[in-house]
């Protein structure tokens, strides 16, 4: 029961409870035996801190993942993609997703029943949407649907029907797209599902727009908006500004309409959504080209960059188009003519009369003849060849066969050999940076010892001195003072000389560990009142780490948190540490400036370097991830054996 009241925790918007909720998850997670509910523990903590800590997030997915190769739990692999690619869709990785999508299909076909099936189709659908290939989207939205129906799976049918509802506009058949978007509209309210309504509304509101009838279109759209506050879904209030800035457009009012699509590029931006951020410069570009205003070619410019990155076939086809007319009317006409050319190499491979022929034979097929397989087409076998050919088409083949693994084998012998110079010169590195590094910790722990026992020494005895001197010395009033002072000045020299001491060679760290040191560390300076710093450790609790190890962590550790209080200007950073059975894993995050991540492949000074190098010598791997005005984030693994 306790299990199921933190999943329930995890699916609500109350930030505190649900917090909590996934502080009592990791708790699980650390006691969890490696068996089928540690997959689901694992995917599920992954679904809780998807949006915040996405790179996390897929840490734990492809933890669940390889748990469930090591059990040959089936299932559990298949699990993998609906997880992993919501990530991936997120940052605009769209092959990567499909990849994943269609090797879980391959499992479920193996194993899954129809509702897992047709999850599976509907999921390889989605990726070739994505990817403009109306065609095979079609195709396995109607095999998702097939399986569907057998069980009457509602909200399955509904998101089916919705999805091929947006295929049916891409292909401009407006009306084939009204009757499947009315027919997920219908379910939606049937199932009283906000989400879903949300959904089917925004392709029902797009149909109202390609009829011309924007301010039905309008009425939806703003009903999209009120459920994505409700439900606090940024991707819904993404489609209500879109939507409500095309309707605007389609409706001649065009300061509402910019005002729209520049709410849209800047949430898009803040939300790292490319994709709508694309359709709104598309929809800017059309309005500025509508009034004659010379900035539309800046925000085509923007939209092709986008949709290049993406691999949005359709739109950079649109964009291509627009480019062109646009440099025409402007009087370049060589860039015109290159964004022509660009647009109809692009119209011959996308939507034409093929793909629109398949979509309606797909539909037909699974929709009227649904006990019919699928049609295999099946070739004539060549008409027997002569003996000679065959024997003439044998030899060519074994002396290409010959030839191919003769260069194969040399191939393999040059890699080899690289491999072992670039290792021998990596252990030589290595060699190197651990004597320099033992060097430094050496030299410290010696400056430490000088300072504490010879120095501190040497300030306590004076300041013994003055006090006995204090009381056989006849001072004025003004002298007495100023002695006093002297002797607070001594006191405040030899706190600094010991904090120095401390910091150059911790006791703490030797004596009771690095989870103990750091927390006294980042304890140190919180009380400081220069910055808040927050520390937190998972499976540290009667951990013993490698002296050397422990050092360099910390050492680390001192360098990134001195970083955020000198350059970041942060008011708050979070230090957490980590272990499991085999890596140890260290977050350093605040919420300073930030700051370009590329800049660091040129960083001039010390401190980036000496991290990089500790980081080498342990072996392990570090990822920053920073964004200029929204603070800064350092993981770093290292392998414990």
């Amino acid at each position: 029961m306790r299990k199921l009241a933190i999943l329930l925790l995890l699916c609500t918007g109350y930030t505190f409870a649900r917090a909590q909720a996934i502080d009592s998850l990791q708790g699980l997670l650390l006691r969890a035996k490696k068996d089928t509910n540690a997959v689901y523990l694992y995917y599920t903590y992954g679904k809780a801190i998807e949006i915040e800590q996405p790179d996390s997030a897929v840490y734990y997915y492809k933890k669940a993942r390889q748990l469930s190769e090591d059990l040959g739990y089936k299932k559990g692999i298949a699990a993998f993609a609906s997880n992993y690619i919501v990530v991936l869709n997120r940052r605009g990785q769209f092959r990567e997703a499909l990849a994943v999508t269609e090797e879980a299909l391959e499992l479920y076909k193996e194993i899954g029943n129809d509702y897992e099936l047709a999850t599976a189709y509907n999921n390889v659908g989605n990726e070739w949407h994505y990817l403009s290939d109306y065609a095979q989207a079609a195709e396995y939205y109607l095999l998702s649907k097939k399986h569907a129906e057998k069980i009457n799976h509602r909200s399955t049918l509904r998101r089916l029907n919705n999805n091929l509802a947006a295929v049916f506009l891409d292909l401009n058949d407006y009306e084939k797209g009204r009757q499947y978007a009315e027919a997920s509209l219908q379910i939606a309210k049937e199932l009283k599902d906000d989400f879903a309504i949300a959904s089917s509304e925004f392709n029902l509101a797009s149909v109202y727009m390609q009829l011309k009838q924007p301010e039905k279109a309008f009425e939806l759209y703003e009903d999209i908006e009120r459920i994505g506050h409700k439900l606090n879904d940024y991707t819904f209030l993404l489609d209500a500004l879109l939507g409500k800035g095309d309707a605007y457009a389609a409706m001649n009012n065009v300061p509402k309409a910019k005002l729209h699509f520049e709410k849209t590029i800047a949430f898009s931006k803040e939300k790292e959504a490319p994709e709508y951020e694309m359709y709104a410069h598309m929809g800017m570009a059309d309005l500025l080209l509508k009034i004659k205003d010379p900035a539309a070619g800046n925000y085509i410019l923007q939209g092709i960059a986008i949709a290049q990155k993406q691999g949005s076939r359709l739109e950079l086809k649109d964009l291509y188009l627009k480019a062109s007319l646009f440099n025409e009317s402007s009087g370049n006409l060589q860039k015109a003519l290159d964004y022509r050319k660009e647009f109809e190499l692009l119209s011959d491979s996308i939507i034409g009369e093929r793909s629109r022929t398949t979509v309606a034979n797909l539909e037909a097929k699974y929709e009227f003849e649904k006990k019919e397989s699928r049609i295999k087409l099946q070739q004539e076998q060549l008409k027997q060849k002569s003996t000679l050919n065959y024997v003439l088409i044998g030899s060519a083949v074994a002396l290409v066969i010959i030839f191919l693994l003769s260069y194969r084998n040399y191939y393999h012998k040059q890699k080899l050999q690289q491999a072992r110079i670039d290792e021998l010169e990596i252990e030589k590195q290595l060699t190197a940076t651990e004597a320099i590094l033992k060097g430094e910790e050496q030299e410290r722990a010696r400056l430490a010892k000088d300072l504490h026992d010879g120095l501190g020494g040497m300030l306590s005895g004076i300041k013994y001195s003055f006090q006995n001197m204090k009381g056989n010395l006849i001072l004025t009033p003004e002298n007495a003072l100023a002695f006093e002072r002297s002797i607070d000045m001594l006191d405040s020299s030899i706190r600094e000389m010991r904090r120095v001491a401390h910091n150059m060679m911790p006791e703490i760290l030797v004596k009771y560990g690095l989870n103990v040191a750091l927390k006294e560390f980042c304890n140190e300076i919180d009380r400081s009142g220069v910055i808040r710093v927050k520390y937190q450790s998972i499976g540290m609790n009667d951990s013993s780490i490698e002296q050397t190890m422990a050092i360099t962590v910390y050492r680390i550790v001192q360098e990134l948190v001195n970083n955020a209080i000198k350059h970041a200007a942060a008011s708050e950073v979070v230090v957490q540490l980590q272990r499991s059975e085999q890596l140890l894993s260290v977050t350093i995050e605040d919420d300073g400036r930030g700051f370009d991540t590329t800049s660091l492949q040129h960083a001039q000074g010390m401190g980036w370097s000496n991290i990089q190098n500790r980081v080498d010598f342990l072996k392990g791997k570090i990822d920053v991830d920073s964004v200029p005005d929204k603070g800064t984030s350092v993981l770093m693994e290292i392998p414990l054996s």
